[in-house]
């Protein structure tokens, strides 16, 4: 470590500590600081190092630890002020602030000393003249603390109506609080409002928006503005979590998981972060830490999960349940010191409310990876539910109900039935019902079981009926490898039933029923190459003709309209595998018809589907996205959570096509839910984030877009998903990162998936990553890589023949090498080189098109070329000479271009002491413009700036 020898040694190392990570090591690392201070002998550097003492403090779990530096300083400051810049001098004033909140924080310091501090607070100021607005925002902030409602009120008007100075908190933090006494008082919306100039980052500082993102998520729930919780949750989220000092924010996160059905992540936050637990120096966060643990393990065991594993305070094995006690009495027992000190109950009766809130969502999709914990298996969305009553006849009149109407309830009504009768006397109709379904349930498996419901309708006086089930029976032979057996089998029960039908001993449902059994066998001898495609069409049509030679039926009779409906859905497959896709098409849209017109649109859903299949393989997307909404329509709660992730994405696709991008966002995330529902997270579920990141990404919502494509990275994996898909997940989130200043993580992610593109036969996207990984580099100080990674994409660049990027590559490595130490020469070299390699390419460009992009991009490296000789204190101007006038060359498109090398050659020349010069380049940028649209920004820039250097030179 850097000995500290002079004040100016001091300053750069507390400059480089404050850079570091909030936490113990750089608390620590300040007092070694101060200890190196107070051997100078030069009181300022004491000064100093107090103050970053103080701040680092501050901005940690150890604020306890600031009131003796303060002290300290304050001491210093009533001895010998004159010691104090006046630098220190303002900064002792604003810390004055910290102290006010810091004392609040900590119960062991007694009300009437806070008192006196605001007294000795407001006293201070007064006498260095600054306004009364920080003192009436501490008392305030007193006030509404110990729930002195009156006095609050009458302190936040004082406050807002006194000037702001310098020692007013920001913009930003100001309007923080004036939220949170809106939230306070029961005025979410109102809190919204004043916060939004610090969400639309109007406003911003160290701490914001972070906390008012965090602030706002419950608001916005309790007003149903659920995406917008959602948003400042994943972006808000991102932001505190490498901030050891904002438990409280940190805590609201957790909170609104608690509140919205995502009690998974919950918990993953607190596994994230254990020391919050038990860190002591801030009471205060500690308090709101536990109170909200408390109603995260309160609703996992609500949910029946109190015995599940918990992460908690290290040292033991944690249970839901017994975490929830745990933190209750913790938080309880801080809430009585707060109000002990405070001599009112107003924290307690607070963190006891914040403990009992009840849930605000059932389930609010975050679209990150965050599978509901529940004690039993991800099942479809719920269909509607049962009837309540529990008695025999109530049973079976709902199952007689259920499966009139086609409902899939209908089998469990059916078991109900069998369970509640038991061996006591049913009807022998209704006992072939329950067998029939039973049957239906089984599967391929319960083929023999139909004959026992065939034997029961025939005691019950219904041989048609018998003959169904029969046929029923032989369809389920069929699909369990027994075709032969199975038509022989359904061949005699159609004679059988025609016959019943002729006679009148059977009805029209009947005899449909073992038509189609016939229809189904046949079909599947066709998909399976046993039989002929026209025996099965023959026999599907025998469907319809019987049901409508006997007039349109009802619509209350819904098993013959579905009779119909699967008949046009059979020809549709007919005519497909035929090659006639208009007709299958068609065909499939008469299906969906009469299954909506019979009352059980849940079975279109399958035929939808196809309809979409059919108009994307026309080119016809439109069709393609309403057949599949209507397919999520018409399924409603039948829909399978694995169905509902790939209709989403599907219409994701869709949407995004055409440009609805926020639409298609909708769409992913949703199948992101139904994805981690249906037991999927890893497969399609990682797929469905990994495209939700594109979507949030092509919104400029970068913060939101990391955090999914964060999870989805977790589960992608090239043998499952592509390495495409690994690929373009890693390169948006390196896009993401290196939006949001996190340069090297950004180029961690574009070297990441360089390094997978390099294997692929065509190489631009390893070039493109390779340069963008070089960007990033350079982004973030590492000069020597990223000169490394700009050398590989020009090797690259210049293989595939792309001179343009080629030569950026080489301006890019030129500006590195200024960085350096080592002088201007290797900078120079390699400008030059790029020069070369452009003039070169201009020699044989084989189009117009061509020639102008080089030409273009020659101008653009002689105006770099001459900045860098200018900033390296060199002779540019032949360069931004040469640029103009290859700028000039391009006509009207390279007007802005070739002004703003001018202003550039004209800043040269003032600075090299040549008005003239720079006057006449002034001029010539005026007259470019002299009857240019005045609306145009550049237009108003390149003039402002002209006139600017023209009155210089003057």
């Amino acid at each position: 470590m850097t000995e500290i020898t002079d004040l100016a040694a001091l300053r750069r190392a507390m400059a480089e500590n404050a850079e570091r990570p909030e936490g113990p090591a750089r608390n620590a690392r300040a007092e070694q600081l101060l200890a190196a201070a107070e051997g100078l002998n030069v009181p300022l550097a004491v000064i100093e190092a107090l103050g970053h003492q103080l701040s680092v403090y501050n901005y940690s779990s150890e604020k306890d630890k600031m009131f003796v530096p303060f002290a300290r300083l304050l001491r210093l400051w009533d001895e010998r002020p004159g010691d104090f810049d006046a630098y220190e001098t303002h900064s002792l004033h604003w810390v004055f602030k910290w102290m006010s909140a810091g004392m609040l924080d900590q119960p062991h310091i007694p009300l009437a000393s806070i008192e006196k501090w605001l007294g000795e607070m407001e006293r201070r100021y007064r006498l260095a003249g600054y306004s009364e607005r920080a003192v009436r925002g501490a008392e305030f902030s007193v006030a509404a603390h110990i729930g002195d409602l009156a006095r609050a009120e009458r302190a936040y008007a004082a406050w807002l109506a006194a000037d702001r100075d310098e020692m007013a908190d920001c913009h930003a933090c100001e309007l923080y609080g004036q939220g949170l006494w809106q939230v306070e008082r029961g005025r979410d919306a109102a809190a919204l409002t004043a916060w939004r100039p610090v969400l639309e980052g109007e406003f911003s500082c160290a701490h914001e928006p972070h906390s008012v993102l965090a602030a706002s998520l419950v608001p916005l729930l309790r007003l149903g503005r659920a995406e917008e919780a959602r948003a400042h949750h994943l972006r808000g989220l991102r932001l505190v979590r490498p901030m050891e000092s904002m438990r409280a924010a940190y805590a609201e996160h957790v909170e609104f998981c608690a509140l919205s059905g995502n009690e998974a992540r919950g918990l993953e936050l607190l596994a994230e972060r254990p020391a919050y637990f038990t860190d002591t120096g801030h009471p205060r966060s500690r308090l709101d830490f536990l109170a909200v643990v408390t109603l995260l393990t309160d609703r996992l065991t609500e949910l029946g999960l109190g015995d599940e594993p918990v992460p908690g305070p290290a040292g033991r094995a944690w249970t839901a349940r017994g975490l929830a006690a745990h933190a209750r009495t913790e938080a309880l027992a801080l809430a009585e010191r707060f109000d002990a000190r405070n001599g009112t109950s107003y924290v307690g009766d607070r963190t006891r409310a914040r403990m009992a809130r009840r849930p605000l969502a059932d389930r609010l999709p975050l679209g990150v990876r965050t599978p509901r914990p529940t004690p039993t298996a991800p099942s479809a969305a719920t269909p509607p539910a049962p009837a309540a009553e529990t008695s025999l006849p109530a049973l079976l009149a709902e199952a007689h109900r259920l499966a009139d109407t086609l409902r899939p309830e209908a089998v469990d009504a059916w078991a109900a039935v069998a369970r509640a009768a038991g061996d006591g006397e049913l009807a022998p109709a209704d006992r072939a019902l329950i067998a029939d379904h039973e049957a239906m349930s089984r599967g391929p498996e319960g083929a023999e079981l139909f004959e026992r419901a065939a034997e029961l309708y025939a005691a019950a006086g219904d041989p048609g009926e018998a003959l169904a089930a029969r046929a029923r029976g032989a369809y389920f032979r069929a699909l369990r490898g027994e075709p032969d057996t199975a038509l022989a089998r359904v061949t005699g029960l159609s004679e059988e039933v025609r016959a019943l039908y002729a006679a009148e001993a059977t009805g029209v449902r009947q005899t449909a029923s073992v038509l189609m059994s016939r229809a189904r066998i046949l079909m599947h001898r066709a998909r399976t190459g046993a039989g002929p495609a026209r025996d099965a069409e023959a026999a599907v049509r025998e469907v319809p003709a019987l049901v409508e030679g006997h007039g349109t039926p009802d619509e209350g009779d819904a098993r013959l309209v579905a009779r119909v409906a699967e008949s046009w859905g059979m020809l549709a497959e007919l005519a497909g595998a035929a090659g006639d896709g208009a007709g299958a098409a068609e065909l499939l849209r008469r299906a969906v018809a009469e299954y909506v017109r019979a009352g059980v649109p849940w079975c279109a859903v399958e035929y939808e589907v196809q309809v979409a299949a059919l108009a994307e393989e026309a080119g016809d997307r439109e069709e393609a996205e309403r057949a599949l909404r209507a397919a999520l329509e018409h399924g409603g709660p039948y829909v399978e959570p694995a169905g509902q992730v790939q209709l989403h994405l599907r219409i994701a696709e869709l949407t995004a096509g055409r440009g609805e991008v926020a639409a298609a966002a909708e769409h992913a995330l949703q199948a992101t839910h139904w994805a981690d529902r249906a037991g999927e997270s890893g497969t399609s579920g990682a797929w469905a984030r990994q495209r939700l990141g594109g979507y949030l990404l092509r919104q400029g919502r970068c913060a939101e877009a990391a955090e999914v494509l964060e999870s989805a990275l977790a589960d992608l994996r090239a043998e499952t998903h592509g390495d495409g898909a690994v690929v373009q997940a890693r390169w948006w989130l390196g896009d993401c990162l290196e939006e949001l200043g996190e340069h090297r993580a950004a180029a961690e992610q574009r070297l990441l998936a360089a390094d997978i593109a390099r294997h692929w036969p065509e190489q631009r996207d390893h070039a493109t990553l390779a340069h963008l990984a070089a960007d990033s580099l350079g982004s973030a100080g590492l000069v020597a890589e990223a000169d490394r990674a700009y050398v590989r994409a020009g090797e690259l660049w210049r293989a595939l023949g792309d001179t343009r990027l080629l030569v950026r590559s080489l301006r890019a490595r030129a500006w590195l090498a200024l960085r350096e130490d080592a002088g201007t020469a290797e900078a120079e070299g390699l400008m030059a080189e790029a020069v070369e390699v452009c003039e070169e390419a201009l020699e044989d460009a084989a189009d117009s098109r061509a020639l102008g992009g080089l030409t273009r991009e020659l101008a653009q490296t002689h105006r770099q070329f001459g900045d860098l000789l200018a900033q390296a204190g060199g002779p540019g101007g032949v360069h931004f000479e040469r640029a103009i006038t290859l700028f000039g060359s391009l006509g009207p498109a390279g007007l802005h271009d070739r002004t703003a090398a001018e202003l550039a050659a004209a800043e040269l020349a003032t600075e090299l002491g040549h008005p003239e010069e720079a006057a006449a380049r002034a001029r010539v940028v005026l007259a470019a413009y002299e009857n240019a649209d005045e609306t145009d920004e550049t237009v108003r820039t390149r003039r402002a700036e002209a006139a600017r250097l023209l009155g210089t030179a003057e």
